[in-house]
Order: structure tokens, then C-alpha cells, then sequence
């Protein structure tokens, strides 16, 4: 009779390494688009930066590519504390401390979005 195996743990490999796949390409589109803007554009001013931030398209555009940011940003760190931050305590601030900023700035690009 085969050994059963029991898995245990947080369950995070295949779904969060596809996350940070898929956050990828959504920010490489997202840089795509500025450059290709940047290169179409015949000049650079903060009149042209503005009206194109102030079209709808571009505010959802930038909203989808900051919050593929922060949950990108987010699994990494979250590995990384995983893995070499060893005492609960130490790894428990600096996970919190990260959720809060990143969320932070989630709004911060709102604010900043959505005044222009």
C-alpha cells in the first residue's frame, strides 16, 4: 500500500507564480502603451502628459497596471519575508508595514488619477 502523502502549508506555489506572470505582462503592456505614445507624440509637454492622463482610458489603464504593481509587488515581498525573515514577530511587522504602504499608495494613485 503506497505511503499517503499529507500536504500541508499555505498552498501559495503554482497560483502566485502565475500572479506574477500575469502582473508582468499587464505591466509590460502598460509600458508599451507610454512608450508608444511617447514615440507618436510630437511633443512632450505637460499639457500633452496631462490630456493624456485625463481621458478615461488612460486613468483605467493606470489604475489596472498600479494595482498589478502592488499585488506583484506584494508576492514577492511576501516571499522574501517568507523567506528569510525567520522570527514570527520581525516577519509579521515588516508583511503588515508592506500591506500599508501598498495600500497607501493604491490610493495615493487615485487621488493623483482622479484630480487631473
Amino acid at each position: 500500500m503506497p505511503a499517503q502523502r499529507i500536504v500541508t502549508g499555505a498552498h501559495y506555489g503554482v497560483r502566485d507564480w502565475l500572479a506574477q506572470r500575469i502582473t508582468a505582462v499587464v505591466l509590460l503592456l502598460y509600458i508599451a502603451l507610454l512608450l508608444g505614445w511617447l514615440l507618436t507624440v510630437p511633443a512632450v509637454t505637460f499639457d500633452s502628459w496631462a490630456g493624456l492622463f485625463a481621458t478615461g482610458w488612460m486613468k483605467v489603464a493606470t489604475m489596472v497596471a498600479m494595482l498589478a504593481l502592488v499585488y506583484h509587488t506584494w508576492v514577492g515581498m511576501r516571499d522574501i519575508y517568507m523567506d528569510y525573515l525567520k522570527p514570527t514577530g520581525l516577519r509579521l511587522f515588516a508583511q503588515a508595514a508592506t500591506i500599508v504602504v501598498l495600500i497607501g499608495y493604491g490610493f495615493w494613485t487615485v487621488l493623483i488619477l482622479w484630480r487631473v
